[in-house]
C-alpha cells in the first residue's frame, strides 16, 4: 500500500472512530416520577442513575465549561413552574482543561421541580432534558418523559409514575401504560416532525392504480467506476514511469524463458500479478473503511481540504517540481524478492513495477479512490482499481502474445513528458473541485461560481497554450515543430476553454455540470434564492412540511449534499427539463436537506444518534439531515428523493439518481396521483 493512500485510510480511522463506528451507549438511565401533595401542588421528580466511571454535570456549571444539564418544560395554562429545578450538591473540582471549576455528579442524582396545579382533573406534562455525560469520552444525550397530573389524586397517594424501566421503541405512536399513568420516554436524537424513525427501514405500503414505478437508478454503477478506472490505467501506461516498461518487460519474458510458450506464461503471471496487487489495495481501502466512511469521507470538509491540498502537491509533481517516490529500501527489496524466479519472482517483478513507476501512478491512483469513494457503494475501490490494474496489464499479456506489435509502438521520448504535464493540468482543475467542496460546506462564500469558473479557464487555457509550445518546462525536451497529435490535442483543449466562458455570465455548461458550485451560489446574482433554478424551496423539514400542510401540496424531500456531484446533474440537466419543473415549482414543495452542511446546531440541539449498535454525534445540521436519511430510509447516498403527503406518509418508492427526465417525470407523477387518491378518501369520496 503506497504512503499516501496508508494516510488517507489512518486519518479515515482515526476521524470516523468516534462517529461511525462507535457501539450504542446510554450510561445515564433516567427515571421519572410525580409527587402530588394536594390538589394544586406537586413535585416532579427525576432520578438519573450512572454507570461506574461515568459522570455528568450540574445545572449550574460555569459559563467556558461543560455542556450544563438543562430540563425544558413545555408550557401549559394546566400548570405552572414554582422556583427553579433543584438538584443535590455536586462533587467541585477544577478542569484545567476548560479553566473552570466544574460541578459534577456520580454514579445517581436527583431533580425535583415543584409546580403549581391550574387546572382540574387529568393532563400532561412533556419534559426534555439535555445534558453532557462524561469517562474517557463525552457524549452528548437527550432524554423526554411526558408526565401525567391527576389533580383529583388524594393527598399522599402513591406516586403518578413510578421508576420503571422502558423499551426505546422510537415507532410507538402511544404512551406506554404503566401503573394506571402514562409515561413515554423516548431518546430522541432528531427533531423529525412526523415522519418516524426507527432501527428499520419504513414499509412502504401504496395504493395502486397510479403505475409501478420502475427501480431507482443507482447514484453511481459499478460499470461507470469500473470503466473510470480503465480510463486511469490507459493514462498511466502514457507517463514516462510506465511507458517504456512494457517493451523491456515483454522482451525480457520472450528471451529469458526458454520457449514462447513459457514466455507467453510467464507474461500473462505477471498481467495477473498486476491485477491482484492493485485489486488487493482497493480491496483493503474497501473493508478497512466501508460504506459509511467512504460516503463520509466524500463530504468531510477535513478530508475534502486534504485532498485540495494532495491534489496540488500531484499537480506541481506532474510539472516537474519534485519527483513523489517510495523509500528505496523498500524498492531495493521488492526488487531483491523479483530476483528468486518461479511465480513469487515474477509477482514481485510486478510488485517492483507498481512502485518504481508510482511517480506517475500514484497520483491518478488518488484520483480514482477519491472519486470512488465520492459514490455510495463500498465496492468503489475495489472495482475502480480492478479497471485500472486491467488496463495497466493489458498491454503486457497482448505483446507477449504478438511480439511482432512491439515494433508498432511509438518510441519513448518528450511526448510522454507532455502527458505527464498535461496531467498535472487536470489534477490542478481537480483540486478547485475539493475546495469548492469545502466553501459550500462550511459556508465561506469565496469560491463562487464565477471564480471557479474563472479558474478553468485559466487552467485548461494554459494547457491548451502548452500543448501549442508557448509555454514550457525546465524539463520539457526541445521541438523543432508541433506534432499532429499536439495540435489535435490543443484545439481540443482551447475549444473547451471557448466553451467555459460564457458559464462566467450564467450559461448552463452542462458538459461539467455537477463539478462547477450550483447555479444559484454565485456573485452576480439578481436574486437571494439558494434553491436550484430559483425555485421555492425550504431547508427545514419541520418547516417545509408545515407550509405544505396549509397550502396542501404534497413535499418532494431531496436528501443532497454540497459535495455531490449527482445531485447537481440533476438539478442542472433533469430539473430544468419543461414537465419536471413545472411539477416542481406547482404541484410540490420542495425540501433541500444538505447532508453534508457544516452549520453548527444550538447545543440544545446536538444530540447523540444510535442505530443498530452504532452511535454518531448529530453536532451539524448535516449530521441532523443525515440522520434522518439513514435512520428512516436505511439509506446514506444522495440524491435521494421522497414523495410524502401532508401527513408525512410516503407516497412513492423513493428514488436515487434519476438521468432519464421521463423517468423522473413519472415518478413525480405517480406520487402526484396517490396524493389525489388520499385526499379524496380523506373527503369521504
Amino acid at each position: 500500500m503506497t504512503k499516501v493512500i496508508r494516510n488517507i485510510v489512518t486519518l479515515a480511522l482515526l476521524f470516523i472512530t468516534g462517529f461511525s463506528f462507535a457501539q450504542k451507549e446510554y450510561p445515564v438511565k433516567w427515571t421519572a416520577s410525580v409527587e402530588q401533595t394536594s390538589d394544586n401542588e406537586a413535585t416532579l421528580v427525576f432520578t438519573a442513575k450512572l454507570d461506574k466511571g461515568w459522570h455528568m454535570y450540574s445545572q449550574f456549571t460555569p459559563d467556558g465549561g461543560p455542556i450544563a444539564t438543562a430540563f425544558t418544560f413545555t408550557k401549559s395554562i394546566s400548570y405552572s413552574l414554582v422556583g427553579k429545578t433543584s438538584e443535590p450538591k455536586p462533587e467541585e473540582k477544577f478542569d484545567k482543561d476548560f479553566g473552570v471549576k466544574v460541578l459534577s455528579f456520580m454514579e445517581e442524582a436527583t431533580f425535583r421541580q415543584k409546580i403549581k396545579i391550574n387546572d382540574k382533573g387529568k393532563f400532561t406534562i412533556p419534559v426534555k432534558v439535555d445534558y453532557e455525560t462524561c469517562t474517557d469520552r463525552c457524549l452528548f444525550l437527550d432524554t423526554s418523559f411526558v408526565l401525567t397530573i391527576n389533580a383529583n389524586a388524594k393527598a399522599g397517594a402513591e406516586p403518578a409514575v413510578a421508576p420503571v424501566k422502558i423499551k426505546i421503541d422510537s415507532s410507538a405512536k402511544e404512551p406506554v401504560k404503566t401503573n394506571d399513568a402514562d409515561v413515554k420516554i423516548v431518546n430522541t436524537n432528531v427533531d423529525t416532525g412526523k415522519l418516524v424513525l426507527s432501527d428499520k427501514p419504513m414499509d412502504i405500503k401504496l395504493e395502486p392504480g397510479c403505475g409501478e414505478e420502475e427501480g431507482a437508478a443507482s447514484s453511481k454503477s459499478l460499470l461507470g467506476v469500473f470503466i473510470a478506472g480503465m480510463l486511469g490505467g490507459f493514462l498511466a501506461l502514457l507517463t514516462p514511469c510506465v511507458f517504456p516498461m512494457i517493451p523491456l518487460t515483454v522482451s525480457f519474458f520472450t528471451k529469458r524463458s526458454g520457449s514462447r510458450r513459457k514466455g507467453l506464461m510467464n507474461a500473462l503471471t505477471y498481467a495477473a500479478s498486476i491485477i491482484i496487487i492493485y485489486v488487493a489495495l482497493g480491496f483493503l481501502i474497501t473493508v478497512t473503511l466501508g460504506s459509511d466512511a467512504l460516503n463520509d469521507l466524500a463530504s468531510n470538509g477535513y478530508f475534502n481540504m486534504g485532498f485540495f491540498i494532495v491534489f496540488i502537491i500531484f499537480a506541481i509533481s506532474f510539472f516537474g517540481a519534485f519527483e513523489i517516490t517510495l523509500p528505496s529500501s523498500f524498492i531495493n527489496k521488492a526488487d531483491q524478492a523479483s530476483e528468486k524466479g518461479g511465480l513469487i519472482g515474477i509477482f514481485f517483478m510486478a510488485f517492483t513495477l507498481s512502485l518504481v513507476s508510482f511517480s506517475c501512478t500514484g497520483p491518478i491512483i488518488g484520483t480514482l479512490l477519491v472519486e470512488a469513494a465520492h459514490g455510495s457503494n463500498y465496492m468503489g475501490p475495489l472495482v475502480g482499481m480492478a479497471g485500472f490494474s486491467s488496463a495497466l496489464a493489458l498491454p503486457f499479456a497482448l505483446f507477449s502474445m504478438f511480439p511482432g506489435w512491439l515494433s508498432s509502438l511509438p518510441k519513448s521520448g518528450g511526448w510522454l513528458n507532455t502527458v505527464k504535464v498535461c496531467l498535472g493540468f487536470i489534477e490542478l482543475a481537480l483540486a478547485m473541485k475539493f475546495l469548492s467542496n469545502v466553501d459550500l460546506a462550511y459556508h465561506w462564500d469565496f469560491l463562487k461560481r464565477e471564480i471557479f469558473i474563472a479558474l478553468w479557464v485559466i487552467i485548461f487555457g494554459l494547457m491548451g497554450l502548452y500543448l501549442l509550445g508557448k509555454i514550457h518546462f525546465s524539463h520539457d525536451s526541445p521541438a523543432s515543430h508541433l506534432s499532429i497529435g499536439r495540435l489535435c490535442f490543443s484545439i481540443l483543449t482551447l475549444s473547451f476553454t471557448l466553451y467555459l466562458i460564457p458559464g462566467l455570465w450564467g450559461a448552463p455548461l452542462r458538459l461539467i455540470s455537477g463539478f462547477p458550485p450550483p447555479s444559484f451560489y454565485k456573485e452576480w446574482s439578481t436574486t437571494k434564492s439558494e434553491c436550484p433554478l430559483d425555485l421555492p424551496c425550504f431547508h427545514d423539514y419541520n418547516e417545509g412540511m408545515a407550509y405544505a400542510k396549509k397550502i396542501g401540496k404534497p413535499a418532494l424531500i431531496d436528501f443532497t449534499g454540497w459535495a455531490c456531484v449527482n445531485c447537481r446533474k440533476m438539478e442542472e440537466n433533469v430539473w430544468p427539463v419543461k414537465e419536471v419543473f413545472e411539477r416542481l415549482s406547482d404541484k410540490y414543495v420542495l425540501i433541500s436537506l444538505y447532508v453534508d452542511d457544516k452549520t453548527e446546531l444550538p447545543i440544545t440541539e446536538q444530540s447523540i444518534s444510535s442505530q443498530s449498535g452504532t452511535t454518531k454525534k448529530i453536532k451539524t445540521l448535516g449530521n441532523k439531515w443525515s440522520s434522518m436519511e439513514d435512520m428512516g430510509y436505511d439509506i446514506n447516498s444522495q440524491p435521494f428523493y421522497v414523495l410524502l403527503d401532508n401527513h408525512g406518509k410516503i407516497l412513492a418508492k423513493p428514488r436515487g439518481y434519476t438521468p432519464d427526465a421521463k423517468l423522473y417525470t413519472k415518478y413525480l407523477d405517480e406520487g402526484l396521483c396517490r396524493y389525489k387518491l388520499r385526499k379524496a378518501n380523506e373527503a369521504g369520496f
